[in-house]
């Protein structure tokens, strides 16, 4: 079953819409959603009843406001839904920090050192998913040991105990722009672990195509909130 998972950008401890990565203007994700009339998190999730999320600690990810601002938020939600975190993790410190928070954790290329990478997911074995942060037609990352092609990192990935490889394309956060199936299927076929897609993700045409590339799954946020994809394949 392709996975659709419900992208939930918290920011102050309320649900904000995201796009292009712009997040300096995100608004409240209630203002413009077909499926729900609140942003308050778990009133959200009562309303919408997925079966998996991706959070993004847009505090953290921001550095705006207290580094716990949405912990306890975080907490409440993952004791009703399975949920991965991503809280901007920077070192095994912080990483350990925060294990308990979600299910798992995330590690971007954005804000990890490959050697972070490897070093948390020794420690949390299948707790772990890797994203390959991509702006711009860059991979993002200030670690001058990562790979700067998706696949040579993809490569590194194979030898480590984590979940799921996640591609994360900033420039398509929230726009329905589509989704690159030729970049996509290369980085499938090399995977050992589930490949998702974060960004872009338009309809339920392009769940079909991503099905059939052999990407696994897909977090999602506008196009479940504007009615492109049936919210109930977000909650199988």
């Amino acid at each position: 079953m392709f996975r659709i998972v419900f992208v939930l950008d918290l920011y102050n401890m309320n649900v904000v819409h995201a796009q292009g990565g712009d997040r300096k203007n995100y608004h409240s994700v209630h203002l413009t959603s077909r499926i729900c009339s609140t942003s308050e998190p778990i009133k959200l999730l009562e309303e919408v009843k997925p079966k998996e999320v991706y959070i993004a600690d847009l505090n953290i990810l921001q550095v705006d406001g207290l580094h716990n601002t949405n912990f306890a938020t975080i907490k409440q939600i993952s004791s009703q839904v399975s949920t991965m975190l991503d809280p901007g993790i920077s070192s095994l410190k912080e990483a350990m920090e925060v294990s308990s928070l979600a299910h798992t954790l995330i590690l971007g290329t954005e804000t990890a050192s490959l050697q972070t990478i490897k070093e948390v997911a020794a420690l949390l074995p299948g707790r772990v998913n890797v994203s390959i942060d991509k702006k711009h037609g860059q991979i993002l990352t200030s670690d001058p040991l990562m790979p700067r092609e998706p696949a040579e990192i993809v490569h590194e990935l194979n030898a480590l105990d984590i979940q799921n490889i996640i591609i994360l394309d900033m420039d398509r956060v929230g726009t329905s722009s589509g989704v690159d199936s030729q970049f996509l299927s290369k980085i499938a076929s090399i995977s050992h672990h589930d490949v998702l897609l974060g960004g872009g993700v338009k309809d339920i045409h392009d769940i079909k195509k991503l099905e059939s590339i052999g990407i696994k799954g897909a977090l999602v946020a506008t196009a479940l909130h504007n009615g492109s994809i049936p919210l109930d394949r977000a909650q199988q």
